[in-house]
């Protein structure tokens, strides 16, 4: 057997932090990328369509690093808290 030496909470978090800002980097990204072909192609350059796209990226990014760090605020999740007498893993059924 192998043994598997534990992750401590530090690395969790820092792998969740890392991924957090490479999602935030492609989202904004790609955002500013179609932000500025729409600019040229259909708004005339002007440089709302940046703006707002970029944002569209972030705020994507940043909702998906929320749910991340804190998963009771995916919709139709519900935390049930443990008690000494819980019943057998096979006897909770999870409903949305």
């Amino acid at each position: 057997m192998s043994s598997s030496k534990p992750v401590s909470s530090e690395d969790i978090i820092g792998q969740k932090y890392d991924r957090c800002l490479a999602d935030f980097l492609v989202k904004t990204g790609v955002g500013f990328s179609v932000g500025v072909v729409a600019s040229v192609i259909v708004f005339k350059r002007r440089t709302f369509p940046i703006a707002l796209s970029t944002g569209f990226g972030a705020g994507a990014a940043y909702a998906d690093c929320d749910r991340s760090f804190n998963p009771a605020r995916v919709p139709g999740t519900r935390i049930i808290p443990a008690s000494p007498s819980a019943p057998a893993p096979e006897e909770h059924k999870h409903q949305l």
